[in-house]
C-alpha cells in the first residue's frame, strides 16, 4: 500500500518544496518594497478617515496607531508575506497543475497555461474588486458610524490582518469559474449538478460572505452578489465544457417510474 503511494508523496514533496522556495524568495523581494505596498494598503483607510474628518466637524481627526513594541516590523512582515503570495501565485499554480498532470490525458495536460493565467488573473480581479469597490464602502461606513462620539484610533496590526483577510477572500472567491472549468474538463461536474446545487450554494455564499467581510450588511452583499453572479457564470462555462448527457434524464425518469 505504502509503496503504491510513495511516488505520489515524493512528487508532492517536490512540488511543495518548489512552491515554498518561490514564496520565500518572493518574500525577501517584497520586504524590500514593503513601504510602498503598505502605503497602497492603507490608502482606503486614510480616505475613510479623511471622510470622517469632513463629516464629523466636532470630532477629533482619526489616527492610525500601533500598540505593540516592534509593531511596525511585524506589520512589514505581514505585508511582505501577503505581497509574496500574490507574486508567487503563478508558480504556485503551476506546481499544483504539475502535481495532478500525470493523471490527466495528453490533451488535458496542455491546459497548464490557461490554468496558470486564468487562475492568476481571476485572483487579481477579485483582489482589485475588493480594494476599489468593497473596502471604500465598508471602511467609510464602519469608521464613520459613531465617529461623532468617538475618535477612531485604528491599530495598524489589526487593520493589516483584517484587510488581507478581505482581499484573500475575494481573490479566492473569484477563482470559482476557473475551478469550475477544470472540474468540468476532468468530467467531475456537469451543468445539471451545479444547477441542482444552486440553492445550497446561495446559503454557503452568504455564510462565507459573513465570515470574510466586516459585520455590516452592505459589505456582505458586495461579496455575496458577485459570488452568486460568478456561480451562474460558472454554470454556463460548465455547460459548454461538460454538458449533462441526455441519457441521464432518461435514467432518472426510469428510476422514478420504477419507484412508483
Amino acid at each position: 500500500m505504502f509503496e503504491e503511494i510513495r511516488p505520489h508523496l515524493v512528487e508532492l514533496r517536490k512540488r511543495l518544496g518548489i512552491a515554498v522556495a518561490s514564496l520565500i524568495v518572493m518574500f525577501f523581494v517584497m520586504f524590500y518594497f514593503h513601504e510602498p505596498i503598505l502605503d497602497w494598503m492603507v490608502t482606503p483607510l486614510n480616505d475613510a478617515l479623511i471622510e470622517v474628518g469632513k463629516k464629523s466637524v466636532h470630532a477629533a481627526d482619526g489616527m492610525v496607531t500601533t500598540s505593540q513594541v516592534g509593531g511596525a516590523f511585524f506589520v512589514a512582515l505581514k505585508v511582505s508575506f501577503f505581497a509574496a503570495i500574490l507574486g508567487a501565485l503563478p508558480l504556485i499554480l503551476s506546481q499544483i497543475w504539475l502535481f495532478i498532470a500525470p493523471g490527466l490525458y495528453s490533451h488535458e495536460k496542455k491546459m497548464i497555461i490557461p490554468f496558470i493565467f486564468g487562475g492568476t488573473i481571476m485572483f487579481l480581479v477579485g483582489v482589485l474588486f475588493a480594494y476599489y469597490i468593497v473596502t471604500p464602502f465598508g471602511f467609510d461606513f464602519l469608521i464613520t458610524f459613531g465617529s461623532f462620539k468617538f475618535t477612531p484610533l485604528i491599530n495598524i496590526e489589526d487593520y493589516v490582518g483584517f484587510f488581507t483577510k478581505i482581499l484573500f477572500g475575494f481573490g479566492l472567491a473569484f477563482e470559482l469559474p476557473v475551478f469550475a472549468y477544470f472540474l468540468a474538463l476532468l468530467g467531475l461536474v456537469d451543468d445539471k449538478q451545479m444547477m441542482a446545487f444552486f440553492k445550497y450554494a446561495i446559503v454557503i455564499i452568504f455564510i462565507v460572505a459573513a465570515l470574510l467581510t466586516p459585520p455590516d450588511v452592505l459589505t456582505q452583499l458586495l461579496m455575496a452578489g458577485p459570488l452568486i453572479i460568478l456561480y451562474g457564470f460558472s454554470i454556463l462555462i460548465v455547460k459548454l465544457v461538460n454538458p449533462a448527457q441526455p441519457e441521464d434524464d432518461d435514467e432518472e425518469k426510469l428510476e422514478q417510474s420504477s419507484e412508483q
